[in-house]
């Protein structure tokens, strides 16, 4: 059955953000050595992906994205502009596709991929 390894990338490792740039690198660099280790562990029969998460609302960024009344900053409402589905993710939204990447009998042929979980923020052109 093998065993999975999965890494916790972002969607800046696509796009870099403004303010955050040590960030983004290090994401894309998550993104990198997980193809790297998905090919050299292929033949032992781990496999290796990423989820890249988009914005979430949590303690990580909470002052980024709300001011000290609760209210969403301006960087916050360009955010969720740039967001297809209109809204910051929610830890839980990040579930289904975690137990998909590590369930062998569901993904067992899926390795070396990078999953964004980001309300189609990397897929939006902004037109």
């Amino acid at each position: 059955a093998g065993c999975s390894i999965l890494n916790i990338s972002s969607m800046s490792s696509y796009h870099p953000l403004t303010k955050v740039l040590g960030y983004s690198a290090a994401k894309s660099a998550v993104n990198n050595l997980t193809e790297w280790l998905a090919v050299h562990f292929s033949h032992v029969g781990i496999r290796v992906n990423a989820v890249a998460p988009g914005f979430f609302a949590t303690a990580q960024n909470r002052n980024l994205l709300f001011d000290a009344q609760g209210m969403p900053t301006a960087r916050s409402k360009k955010i969720i502009a740039g967001t297809p589905m209109g809204r910051f993710g929610d830890p839980k939204d990040l579930l289904g596709t975690v137990q998909y990447l590590i369930d062998s009998e569901a993904s067992g042929f899926v390795t070396g991929v990078i999953i964004p979980v980001d309300g189609g923020f990397n897929a939006y052109s902004g037109v």
